[in-house]
């Protein structure tokens, strides 16, 4: 991911688009997902599980053994629209993995300690 957004009004503009019925527009989305990913990866510290949100990022967080090389062993990936949902507490971790919007592999990627991150 490039460099840590600060872009927390996005969250807002977001999650306001959704209460509107609307779906955000994709520059605010992508400042959201990054703002949610850099809170994230603040509050829980670490490079032993890698989240990523594609197209717009990914970022190493949660204590633990580092990971250097290949493919990591504790992979968290959703898609954008999932993702806003989950880090602000609209859609809860456990649902969102047990519906398969939450696709999460590996012993250190349950991430409900940490959730959610922007509370709306």
């Amino acid at each position: 991911m490039s460099p840590a957004h600060n872009k927390s009004e996005s969250v807002g503009a977001a999650l306001d688009a959704l209460d509107s019925g609307a779906e955000p527009e994709r520059s605010v989305l992508r400042d959201a997902v990054r703002a949610l990913l850099a809170e994230l990866a603040r509050t829980a510290p670490g490079r032993s599980v890698e989240v990523r949100i594609p197209p717009f990022g990914a970022i190493q967080c949660v204590a633990g053994p580092r990971h250097t090389r290949g493919t990591p062993p504790n992979v968290v990936e959703t898609d954008p629209m999932t993702w806003l949902l989950v880090a602000t507490g609209r859609l809860t971790w456990s649902d969102a993995v047990a519906s398969g919007r939450v696709r999460a592999s590996g012993i250190r990627t349950d991430l409900t300690p940490y959730l959610p991150v922007h509370r709306s």
